[in-house]
């Protein structure tokens, strides 16, 4: 009871209730489209990305809130503080698809030895999911990783962006280029011969090529798995 009364004068029980809500109201939204099972691993999957965001802001000290759901969207966690420089906010953006890929590559090997399609179609989710969230332009977590290397690289965001439209026609990526304009705007405004930010020139060499590798090899292994357990789950008889 002591416990329980601190967690409601700190406030920490009504955060963990909107988690855990709207947690299971993508649950239940899921079912409705995709059955109980998946949506049960689909949310546990987005749930893991968003750990490793929350884990890695910990660790460079951020206060960080528990995450939200939106079903449909996703989910987000809300940073207390502003990360102190683009290599923290890397850092952060890099939590999240490298923990969820993790979790991807588990559902994977889970699939291939139990033969069980559910978990092959979880770690497809997993890792179209993360390589989705790699795209690099802000907000997406691929746009906080690339910002670290040049914020120029957001310009191929661009038309990956628009040809994922065309590609698979989505509300969600058009809510996504909304957010992302103001950035973009904003850099074009202060310095429009390019998309280099002021903070780019602080940020040493070795920061550059360590996530530069970081960012590619994610792409790379992503995009090779999401082709290859697509054609498993294609050849699949269930």
């Amino acid at each position: 009871m002591k416990g329980l009364a601190l967690l409601l004068a700190t406030g920490k029980f009504s955060k963990l209730l909107l988690t855990a809500g709207t947690m299971l109201l993508s649950i239940l939204a899921y079912s409705l489209v995709y059955g109980w099972y998946y949506a049960l691993g689909l949310v546990a999957l987005i749930f893991i990305h968003e750990m490793g965001h929350y884990i890695a802001a910990r660790q460079r000290g951020i206060e960080v809130g528990a995450p939200t759901f939106i079903p449909f969207v996703g989910a987000w966690i809300e940073l207390k503080d502003k990360p102190q420089n683009a290599e923290t906010d890397a850092f952060i953006g890099l939590g999240g698809p490298l923990l969820g890929t993790l979790a991807a590559i588990g559902c994977y090997f889970i699939g291939r030895h139990t033969a069980q399609p559910i978990w092959l179609a979880l770690s497809y989710a997993g890792f179209f999911l993360n390589l989705f969230n790699l795209i690099p332009l802000p907000p997406f977590d691929g746009g906080r990783i690339t910002s670290v290397i040049s914020s120029r690289i957001w310009l191929l965001g661009i038309p990956i962006l628009i040809g994922a439209f065309f590609y698979r026609p989505n509300p969600l990526l058009i809510f996504m280029a909304i957010l992302a304009a103001p950035q973009i705007i904003q850099s074009f405004q202060k310095n429009p011969a390019s998309l280099e930010q002021p903070s780019d020139s602080a940020i040493s060499l070795e920061h550059k090529v360590e996530y530069t590798f970081y960012y590619l090899s994610l792409v790379v292994f992503l995009a090779i798995m999401t082709g290859n357990v697509y054609e498993m789950l294609e050849k699949s008889p269930f």
